[in-house]
């Protein structure tokens, strides 16, 4: 199936439901489809995101940014519809005749935020073994969605999360996994550095005044890199 430039399809979240958390692989859930990591610096609005695409507020945001030290895990059904249209020539109309649909089970991870959290030397080094090995050895991810603030887009540590990707890459075997930046907080931008954002093919998304054509946008995109469709 074809996404690119398919205005008779629409991405719809049939439901969504909190699974489990985990400090590490050991304590995971066994995986079973298609999964998606969703990372970022803290305070990037992760939290508004992950409910986007759960269509569900499941994820909590915390008050103290890089408070959250726990992998969660949701699960959520997704259908790609296809809407057919029938041609009546003789009175020169296209009318909607049905739909399909083809569902698509996935598994959104969130992983804790970077950058805020005030933690012991020690204990940093502890989540950074467990993330690092859960990252290695997950071959079910097959999107790493970087999230990146659209106002601060050359901060050093989003370089340090986009170096850390690419090098996990290079660490899983095969070619099957694949890094998709999102841009958020779109509307804090003003009317002309959000088309030069765009302009430069950009997915970007707004965590307050969410549209639907981003929306669908931003679902297509996913799809489409995790699940290799054109």
């Amino acid at each position: 199936m074809k996404l690119n430039n398919m205005a008779n399809i629409e991405i719809k979240v049939l439901q969504s439901s909190f699974i489990k958390s985990a400090q590490n692989i050991s304590d995971s859930i066994a995986p079973y489809c298609t999964e998606i990591a969703i990372l970022g610096r803290s305070n990037v609005g992760k939290s508004s995101i992950i409910n986007l695409l759960l269509n569900n507020k499941l994820a909590k945001s915390s008050s103290t940014p890089g408070k959250t030290k726990l992998i969660n895990f949701f699960e959520t059904t997704w259908a790609i519809v296809e809407k057919s249209k029938n041609t009546d020539k003789a009175n020169n109309t296209i009318k909607e005749s049905g739909e399909n649909r083809t569902i698509i089970p996935l598994v959104i991870i969130d992983f804790p935020g970077f950058g805020y959290a005030k933690v012991s030397k020690n204990v940093k080094q502890i989540w950074d073994a467990n993330l690092t090995n859960f990252i290695h050895k997950r071959q079910n991810i097959k999107l790493f969605c970087h999230l990146i603030d659209s106002r601060h887009t050359n901060l050093k540590i989003d370089s340090q999360i986009n170096e850390f990707l690419e090098n996990t890459l290079d660490y899983r075997p095969g070619n099957d996994c694949k890094i998709l930046n999102i841009y958020t907080k779109d509307d804090k931008l003003t009317k002309n550095d959000l088309h030069k954002l765009r302009m430069q093919g950009k997915i970007t998304i707004s965590t307050l005044n969410k549209t639907n054509e981003a929306t669908q946008n931003m679902y297509k995109e996913i799809l489409k890199s995790s699940l290799n469709l054109s």
